[in-house]
């Protein structure tokens, strides 16, 4: 019969299999050690989280895992200056510097790029009079369907429809 390591109780059989110490209280606070997941990115769908090994480990820096939204993990993807090839590479890139300081690592002499002109935006016209609109959102409230508000209204389907979904986005419906 097997023995508990700290308190040298008796361990049931099938506990022997896999652990050294008993169930006690003090027994587990002792020996019981936490297990570290790590969640590795596989598709858009899911993600697949793995016990922390020596076995993972290794699958991980041999570029076994591939995450489809941000690249690989491991050394399948250059390392950094300073990074061990044993270690994976951070899944989360560098963040960028903020506008101030970017103008703090800019050389003195360089003038400051020009500004991108701002295209003045258009006004989008509607094919549709405003009167035709509340007409189209009169008829809707009354149950019509939006190919019958067409025809009333001499509109095609697809704006009366455009109509009201507008409408509806604003809240008005």
């Amino acid at each position: 019969m097997e023995k508990c390591v700290t308190c040298g109780g008796e361990l049931h059989p099938e506990r022997a299999k896999k652990y050294n110490y008993c169930m006690s209280r003090e027994c587990q606070e002792k020996n019981a050690k936490g297990l570290t997941m790590v969640a590795i990115g596989v598709n858009k769908a899911a993600e697949q989280y793995m016990i922390l090994d020596e076995q993972t480990k290794e699958e991980l820096a041999s570029g076994k895992y591939h995450d489809q939204r941000r690249g690989s993990f491991g050394t399948s993807v250059s390392a950094p200056a300073g990074e061990s090839a044993g270690e994976p590479a951070p899944a989360v890139p560098a963040p960028r510097p903020r506008p101030a300081e970017r103008a703090q690592q800019r050389p003195r002499s360089a003038a400051p790029p020009a500004a991108p002109k701002a295209a003045t935006p258009k006004p989008v016209r509607q094919p549709w009079s405003q009167s035709q609109q509340r007409l189209a959102l009169l008829y809707n409230e009354q149950g019509l369907r939006p190919d019958e508000i067409a025809s009333k209204l001499g509109l095609s389907t697809y704006n009366v429809t455009q109509i009201i979904l507008n409408a509806r986005s604003r809240g008005k419906l």
